[in-house]
């Protein structure tokens, strides 16, 4: 296409060199005495038409010596001067003057010369040479506000892209603002509570151990959950405080809560180490929750895109706080399955979710959906048939990722 309309430009030139060189060819015939030299000055001078948008000096400086020479010779009229006209109109719309103006005066001077001894008279020969004069002004006329008005539109796009550059500036900015204010109701409105959490379960254990009791685990479970989520938590706030982050691509939304066994689950933001490298950890807190959890890992474990790392570990955090929150006194499965093109991550409770009333999708739900979305890839969600509850997220890895990790096994 490009190609096309750059020849387009070129074989209008053309055309009009042609049908200029025909007309011209036609007066010089039609005019006894005309000999090889006058039919040659025609052809030429309307031939350096062909350049008169891309080299409007040299068209200007040919076509005028050329049809000065044929106006010296033939008395052609009025067409001997449209090759000047137009590469006067050319030069004049490129921002030149001086030779466009010395062309103009050269060329009416001789013909004013050469057509006084015409029959026609002095008047006739006058008022000719008063409308070449009206052609070649109106030609330097229509020029220069052809000229002004290309100047026009080229500063009109200059400012709508300067328009543009700036609602973009503005938005970032506001998007700044706005990510400096999500992190700030965060600090205010977790991080208090998150740290009273933890400082309290920490003095209960002190306590106990203190009267040299046990201490529960589910106490122990609260102290280390609590603090992951602040660690999280102030990951997320860092993430959010950054303004050259551009966003989690795994995590477009918000998904769970900090008060199921993940500690947090899913605080946000690229936190640091939150893949599958601390599923155990995972596993570990739920169960001391008193969700007894069994994890099976398939396939040839490998090095995973950080984003699916991170989703998949946000997916069975998240599941396994709503086996915690929603279906009490049940087990839940982990399936991780490292395929060939995909990453398969599976948890299956034995609770009691109906398949003939399915759950009203939550906002942990929402979540998990959204991340998979993000990734392009497939998730299932919704009771089992004989009983139960299954989330299915099948993530694709894009390129072949490093394999090599040792293989996985059961626990």
């Amino acid at each position: 296409m490009r190609s096309v309309e750059g020849w387009r430009p070129l074989a209008q030139d053309g055309l009009l060199a042609a049908v200029m060189a025909a007309l011209l060819s036609a007066v010089v015939l039609g005019t006894p005495g005309t000999g090889a030299v006058d039919l040659a000055a025609a052809l030429a001078g309307s031939l350096a038409l062909v350049a008169w948008r891309r080299a409007p000096l040299v068209s200007l400086l040919v076509g005028t010596a050329c049809m000065l020479v044929l106006t010296a010779r033939v008395q052609a009229g009025p067409p001997a001067s449209f090759p000047v006209l137009v590469s006067v109109f050319a030069t004049v719309r490129t921002g030149h003057r001086l030779a466009p103006a010395l062309a103009s005066v050269v060329f009416l001077g001789v013909d004013l010369a050469a057509n006084l001894p015409g029959a026609g008279g002095p008047v006739q020969v006058l008022q000719d040479a008063s409308l070449l004069v009206g052609w070649f002004v109106a030609a330097g006329v229509a020029a220069t506000v052809t000229r002004h008005r290309q100047a026009y539109l080229e500063e009109a796009e200059r400012r709508a892209a300067e328009a543009e550059r700036t609602r973009e500036e503005a938005a970032l900015r506001r998007a700044g603002e706005e990510r400096l204010r999500i992190a700030r109701e965060l600090h205010d409105s977790l991080t208090h509570s998150i740290s009273i959490i933890k400082v309290q379960a920490g003095v209960a254990v002190h306590l106990a151990r203190k009267r040299g009791e046990d201490v529960p685990p589910a106490l122990l479970a609260i102290q280390e959950a609590s603090g992951d989520a602040m660690r999280e938590l102030r990951a997320t706030l860092e993430v959010l405080r950054d303004p050259g982050h551009s966003g989690d691509p795994g995590h477009p939304g918000h998904s769970g809560d900090p008060g199921g066994p993940g500690g947090s689950g899913g605080s946000g933001g690229e936190v640091a180490a939150s893949g599958l490298d601390r599923l155990g950890g995972l596993v570990e807190r739920a169960r001391s929750a008193g969700l007894p959890v069994t994890v099976t890992i398939s396939g040839t474990r490998r090095a995973l895109p950080p984003e699916v790392d991170r989703a998949a570990y946000r997916i069975v955090q998240e599941a396994l706080t709503n086996v915690s929150r929603h279906a009490g006194g049940a087990a839940a499965a982990v399936r991780v399955d490292y395929a060939g093109e995909e990453l398969v991550v599976q948890i299956d409770d034995d609770g009691g979710a109906d398949p003939a009333a399915p759950p009203v999708p939550g906002t942990g739900l929402l979540g998990m959906r959204e991340r998979v979305a993000a990734l392009d890839g497939r998730l299932r969600a919704a009771p089992r048939p004989g009983g139960g509850f299954t989330v299915r997220a099948e993530l694709p890895l894009g390129e072949p990722v490093r394999a090599g990790l040792p293989p996985g096994g059961a626990s």
